[in-house]
C-alpha cells in the first residue's frame, strides 16, 4: 500500500475512533450522578434537617392545603391505568353479627395502578434506551415482582420549603392552552414576577389551571396538556430541587415542542437529575390564597417495590 494511501486510512481510522469516543461520552455524561457513582436517591439527598427548619419557619398562620385529588373509578388516567375499590364483609358474607357484642365490620380490596390521580414518579419509572438514574440498566433492578432499586418505600418523609409558580399568570390566562410550553426563560420571569427564588432542596409546583377541567371534560383534560419543556427541567433539576410537580396529568407539555421526542422533561428531571416528579397537584386553592412559598410536606405510602405511588401531600402555610 503506498504511504499516501497508508496516511490517509489512519487519518480516516482515528476520525472515525474519534467521533465514537465523542458519541460515547456524550450519552454517559449525565451519570455517573453528583451524588455518587452508588446513589439510588437522587435530589432527596438535598433535604437536611437545616431544611425543614427553614421551612417550618414559613409556617405562620396553620392553614393547610391538601394538594392530592379525590381518587376513583372516574379518574382520568394515562393509558389502561384504572382503579376499582372491592368492599367485603368480614363476617360470615350476609352480615350476621359475631360474637356476643354483635361485631360487624367491613374491609376493602383495592385493585389499581400506583401511577393514578396524585402521585409520585420514583427513579425507576422513566429512563433512557433502558437506562435509568445514574446509569442503572434496567436488567439489574426490574423484576415482575418489583423495584430492587428506587422503589418508592426506600424514600424518607419529602419535607421543604415548597414554592408554588404560577406559569398561568405569567401567560396572562387563567387555564393554560394544551401544548403551551414553558422553559427556563418563562419560569424565571414568573418567579421574578412574584419576587420568588428557587432553591436548593425546594419542592417546585407549577400552576396552569389545567386540572380545572379534570372533572368537566377529562377527555380533552387527557387529550394534552400545557407544561415542562425540556430546558425548563434541565434548569430546575440544576438548581438543585428535589421535586417538580405540575397541575397536569403528566408535567411535561403534550404536544410537545419536538414531535419525534416522548416525555423528555420527564427523562431530564428523573433519569439525568434524580428529581422526582409530582403530577396532579391540586394547586387552585394556594394560588386563589396568593401563597407563594410553604412547608411541603409529604409521607409517601412505602410500598415495597413500587416504581410510583398514590400520594397526597400537604401545603402548610
Amino acid at each position: 500500500m503506498a504511504p499516501a494511501h497508508f496516511r490517509f486510512l489512519s487519518a480516516t481510522l482515528a476520525f472515525l475512533l474519534l467521533i465514537s469516543a465523542f458519541a460515547t461520552a456524550d450519552s454517559d455524561s449525565w451519570y455517573p450522578s453528583r451524588h455518587g457513582a452508588s446513589d439510588t436517591l437522587g435530589a432527596i439527598n438535598f433535604l437536611s434537617p437545616e431544611k425543614v427548619v427553614q421551612a417550618a419557619r414559613l409556617v405562620t398562620t396553620g392553614k393547610t392545603y391538601a394538594l392530592g385529588v379525590p381518587t376513583g373509578p372516574k379518574s382520568p388516567a394515562y393509558g389502561p391505568r384504572r382503579y376499582s375499590m372491592t368492599v367485603l364483609q368480614l363476617d360470615d358474607g350476609v352480615g350476621q353479627p359475631m360474637a356476643a357484642n354483635r361485631l360487624t365490620s367491613n374491609d376493602d380490596l383495592l385493585q389499581t395502578w400506583m401511577g393514578i390521580g396524585s402521585q409520585i414518579d420514583g427513579l425507576g419509572h422513566l429512563g433512557i434506551d433502558h437506562y435509568y438514574y445514574n446509569g442503572k440498566h434496567a436488567s439489574e433492578f426490574v423484576t415482575v415482582t418489583g423495584l430492587t432499586l428506587f422503589s418508592i418505600d426506600t424514600l424518607p418523609p419529602i419535607v421543604s420549603r415548597g414554592v408554588v409558580i404560577n406559569m398561568a399568570a405569567h401567560f396572562g390566562k387563567d387555564i393554560l392552552d394544551a401544548g403551551t410550553v414553558f422553559n427556563s426563560a418563562e419560569i424565571k420571569a414568573a418567579a421574578r414576577r412574584q419576587d420568588v427564588s428557587i432553591e436548593q432542596g425546594d419542592v417546585v409546583l407549577l400552576h396552569t389551571g389545567w386540572l380545572s377541567i379534570a372533572d368537566t371534560d377529562p377527555a380533552r383534560f387527557m387529550a394534552g396538556e400545557p407544561g415542562l419543556g425540556e430546558d425548563g427541567a434541565r434548569y430546575l433539576g440544576e438548581r438543585g430541587v428535589v421535586a417538580v410537580g405540575a397541575d397536569t396529568w403528566g408535567l411535561d407539555a403534550m404536544p410537545g415542542e419536538q414531535a419525534d421526542k416522548m416525555f423528555p422533561a420527564h427523562q431530564e428531571l428523573l433519569a439525568r437529575q434524580g428529581v422526582y416528579i409530582l403530577e396532579n397537584m391540586d394547586t387552585r386553592e394556594l394560588v386563589a390564597d396568593n401563597v407563594q412559598e410553604f412547608l411541603f410536606v409529604l409521607g409517601q405510602p412505602r410500598f415495597v417495590g413500587a416504581v410510583q405511588a398514590i400520594i397526597n401531600p400537604v401545603a402548610i402555610r
